[in-house]
């Protein structure tokens, strides 16, 4: 394990060989918790805290829980360039909604125009990921102990087998809405009525980039017709 992840684990939190996070003892409580109360909690265990959001079509949930939990939060939004113009739209009206501080993650430029002018998205997608979301990403998520992420059980075969807490890439990986099924998300949404994507309706249940974001149920517009079903942040 890096040693600035060792270094920034608290005591109470690390294993008996003091070498590793006990994911074992943070799974076990937070487990028990509603999300709201997750949500609150980790910045009682955490002092670091990066929290993310795609603005697709289950942002709204999650936020709408930060709001609740009385959290203000930065969210970072990785701006590949490649966005629908409804995903920048959707982004603006829920910043208003929960008064939101948004800070942008942009891919290196010269990097970025490469992938266009290529079309990395056709010929190559997971150099495009690279190039426009793991890399802007990673260089600013060493910087924090926990990343809080949206991922769902129920969206994917790769993240049904998710815990609430798991370690990749030197950070602790915080997945607070982890067990909410769809249905109850909706239910929610519903209830308290949030704005939902404007794709959504039109059919696309999980949103990316333009290029590589067709109609579909859950996952399945995503990279459609290739093996791909992450972009790389969450492998």
């Amino acid at each position: 394990m890096p040693a600035a992840l060792q270094d920034n684990v608290p005591a109470k939190y690390t294993s008996a060989t003091g070498s590793e996070p006990d994911l074992d003892e943070l799974n076990e409580k937070y487990k028990k918790l509603t999300p709201v109360e997750r949500i609150q909690e980790i910045y009682k265990d955490f002092d670091k805290v990066l929290l993310t959001s795609s603005f697709g079509t289950t942002a709204v949930y999650q936020l709408f829980l930060f709001h609740q939990a009385g959290i203000k939060q930065p969210v970072h939004f990785i701006d590949t360039t490649y966005h629908f113009q409804e995903t920048l739209d959707y982004k603006e009206k829920l910043t208003n909604l929960f008064d939101l501080n948004v800070i942008s993650i942009t891919p290196d430029i010269d990097q970025n125009e490469y992938s266009r002018i290529g079309e990395l998205w056709r010929y190559d997608p997971d150099q495009c990921c690279h190039i426009n979301k793991v890399e802007p990403f990673e260089k600013i998520r060493d910087k924090y102990e926990v990343w809080i992420s949206g991922l769902m059980s129920w969206q994917s075969s790769h993240r049904e087998n998710l815990n609430i807490f798991e370690v990749k890439k030197g950070v602790i990986k915080f997945y607070p809405i982890l067990d909410v099924s769809e249905e109850e998300a909706l239910g929610v949404i519903e209830k308290n009525n949030l704005p939902m994507h404007p794709l959504k309706p039109l059919g696309y249940e999980s949103i990316g980039c333009k290029h590589c974001t067709l109609k579909g149920k859950k996952r399945k517009g995503r990279w459609a017709q290739t093996v791909k079903t992450e972009c790389g942040l969450h492998l």
